[in-house]
């Protein structure tokens, strides 16, 4: 038998600035850093799929990027969409969707560090 693939297990997104991307998703989103990280990024503690900020890889230039990410959907979960909408939109954060009721459950929408484009789904 060929060997296969489970299925995405880490996440990362490239930016410019690791410290105030690491502080987004900590002081706007709720997320607690892992008890380790490598140099130049920041895992988070989070489930069932590892996501983390890091440095840009060799090569790669996010001030020549339209938009970081441009052709990824990055999806993050949470207990109570609305609430978290609610938070984003009194934080002053970019771009803030309305509600949408979705066979994902309630989704949102918004611009996150350095232009990265994510959604929201939950309760």
């Amino acid at each position: 038998m060929a060997a296969t693939v489970e299925g995405p297990d880490f996440v990362a997104l490239q930016v410019k600035d690791v410290p105030a991307a690491a502080a987004f998703f900590e002081e706007r989103l709720g997320l607690r850093r892992a008890p380790a990280s490598r140099p130049g990024a920041v895992v988070f503690s989070t489930g069932p799929i590892a996501f983390a900020v890091r440095e840009p890889l060799p090569g790669v230039d996010l001030d020549d990027a339209a938009r970081p990410g441009l052709g990824v959907a990055l999806w993050l979960r949470t207990s109570d969409a609305s609430a978290l909408r609610e938070q984003l939109a009194q934080a002053d954060t970019q771009d803030v969707s309305a509600l949408e009721d979705t066979p994902f459950g309630l989704t949102f929408s918004f611009t996150g560090p350095e232009g990265y484009r994510l959604t929201v789904h939950g309760g």
